[in-house]
């Protein structure tokens, strides 16, 4: 354990990506000093993102790695201090705020933003792995537009599988939907309108055995899936895979401190980032599972910020 002296900071933004970057630049613009904790890994799914076409501002493709970098930088430059740590616990009951990171550093907070993210669920195998961002994607908003006239599938049976499938019918010609079991847990009036929609096959009780396609250059080219009650395996040509079996965001940190869903997401009041602890502010991908751009996450974040210096200013 190193033998670090308490850090106290007015704002706290644990983790970075969209959320905690904009956070960043905003409570540094107003003076607060903010210490940014991020882990070995910043930028959040953003930098598993290749080409980024609907980020506003930018007319041509940028690349999110790159725009991560950039409102990294962006963030420095205002005045955020940057710390690579890893935060292990939290404790918000009294104040100042606590958080300890890997590091044995301590820090303490008058105000925390957490802007930790959540990551996508994936299937597990090595071979999509290989291909994603090359015909693999868990966004079907971010992605839909490179299948125009292609063949998808998505795989997954609740409500995010069923509105990527419709979604994904505005581009491809055809979208098969697999379904490890035999009926979907997607409302029921979201599963009338897929039913309906003449472009969706289900494929029930099925799982994907693995994602085939080119090394070179790298892109999908079919799928290998298995009946789960007949162990039938056959190869089906498609030229896109979505997941859509769910996201898990970070927040196993703040259990029993914060309020959050059955899912875990936090929770906040109506139009604002507030978590049911005063102070403490919640912003992007931990707390939003319907929208979860890059774009709404910024936003978030600057109301945090906001949020943030507003709650200080009247201490």
């Amino acid at each position: 354990m190193s033998q670090n002296p308490t850090k106290h900071t007015k704002v706290l933004i644990i983790g970075s990506g969209p959320a905690g970057y904009t956070a960043a630049v905003y409570a540094a613009r107003a003076m607060l000093n903010p210490t940014l904790v991020h882990g070995s890994e910043p930028g959040g799914q953003l930098t598993t993102t290749t080409d980024v076409e609907n980020y506003p501002g930018f007319a041509n493709v940028i690349q999110g790695p790159w725009l991560m970098d950039q409102m990294k930088e962006q963030a420095k430059a205002v005045g955020t201090e940057m710390i690579q740590d890893h935060i292990s616990s939290v404790n918000l009951k009294s104040k100042p705020f606590e958080a300890i990171g890997d590091s044995g550093q301590k820090y303490t907070a008058d105000s925390i933003i957490i802007s930790t993210g959540a990551q996508a669920r994936w299937l597990n195998i090595k071979s999509e792995q290989e291909f994603r961002g090359f015909g693999v994607s868990a966004c079907a908003t971010c992605d839909g537009f490179f299948f125009k006239e292609k063949e998808v599938a998505v795989v997954g049976g609740g409500n995010a599988a069923v509105e990527e499938a419709m979604f994904l019918t505005k581009f491809a010609s055809k979208v098969k939907l697999i379904h490890r079991r035999d009926k979907l847990r997607a409302e029921k009036m979201l599963q009338k309108k897929l039913m309906e929609n003449k472009k969706i096959e289900i494929i029930w009780d099925t799982v994907i055995e693995d994602v085939l396609g080119d090394k070179e250059p790298k892109n999908v080219k079919g799928i290998k899936i298995k009946n789960v009650k007949t162990n039938k395996i056959e190869e089906i040509k498609v030229d896109g895979l979505f997941v859509a079996i769910g996201h898990d965001p970070a927040t196993s940190l703040f259990k029993d401190q914060l309020k959050m869903d059955n899912e875990g997401y936090l929770i906040t009041k109506p139009d604002s980032t507030e978590t049911n602890v005063p102070g403490v502010y919640a912003a992007g991908d931990v707390k939003d599972k319907t929208f979860r751009q890059a774009v709404t996450a910024a936003g978030m974040g600057c109301m945090a910020a906001l949020e943030a210096e507003k709650h200080l200013s009247h201490k």
